[in-house]
């Protein structure tokens, strides 16, 4: 789980740096996504600090794999749309966070876990949450 935290936190944080994409992927990158995503095509790869990021569509879906320099497979994210979150953390941002719009949700899997990351804004602040379970943490907030 903590491995899966560290890499969300690099993938938060790359979501605002512009990686140069690569024409070509690391063998034993390419090796595991075939196995793992058999029916999947590439659409770009981005090479990063620690980590390879490979844009697919799969099944007339765009998900993106994250995996290490040696191959291994980090985590797997796609965007969604809020109605596609369980019925608990949809209400409860309908709830607790009424005032914010939405302007980033994905669904994060990876150690066998799935979480969602949501950012949400108003005119004053900027909150990133996390799910645990049922309920939202607060993963971090910036006031602009």
């Amino acid at each position: 789980m903590k491995q899966i935290t560290t890499f969300a936190l690099a993938l938060l944080m790359s979501l605002c740096s512009f990686a140069k994409p690569v024409d070509s992927t690391r063998g034993e990158i390419k090796t595991s996504f075939q196995k793992s995503f058999q029916n999947a095509r590439i659409m770009s790869t981005e090479v990063r600090k620690g980590f390879t990021k490979l844009t697919f569509r799969m099944n007339e879906v765009i998900m993106f794999a994250y995996y290490s320099e040696n191959g291994e497979l980090l985590a797997v994210t796609r965007n969604i749309v809020s109605s596609q979150l369980p019925m608990g953390l949809l209400m409860s941002l309908k709830n607790d966070y009424s005032g914010y719009w939405i302007t980033e949700l994905f669904e994060l899997s990876g150690d066998g876990l799935n979480s969602y990351y949501v950012s949400l804004e108003n005119a004053d602040s900027k909150v990133v949450l996390r799910s645990n379970g049922d309920t939202w943490e607060e993963y971090s907030t910036t006031k602009k």
